[in-house]
């Protein structure tokens, strides 16, 4: 039975990536509760309840779809070689440096 080949799954999201969904997000959730108050004081508090309930159930499945999408296109698959192994490199790589005590 021959070996199965070899891949390596390598995520390279970042925060930077989602940035700009959150604080889209958080503008709506912000306008919800904004409309929320407007209807509040004008004695329709069953109707601000239910406009912020509708717009986080109707909103929240976007922002899943939206956060999904990035996190899968952020996926590297790239096939290994016969000599590369999975290991995970341990100390010090040329982008680190060691931590040093100050004074």
């Amino acid at each position: 039975m021959e070996k199965l080949p070899r891949y390596r799954f390598v995520c390279t999201l970042s925060f930077g990536d989602i940035y700009g969904q959150i604080i889209i997000w958080l503008i709506v959730i912000f306008l919800s509760l904004a409309s929320a108050l407007a209807l509040w004081s004008s004695d329709r508090h069953i109707y601000a309840l239910a406009t912020v309930g509708l717009i986080l159930v109707l909103s929240l499945p976007f922002l899943l779809f939206a956060f999904v999408t990035t996190l899968l296109n952020h996926i590297e698959v790239s096939p290994m070689g016969q000599t590369e192994t999975t290991e995970t490199p341990r100390g010090n790589t040329p982008l680190q440096k060691p931590a040093s005590a100050t004074n």
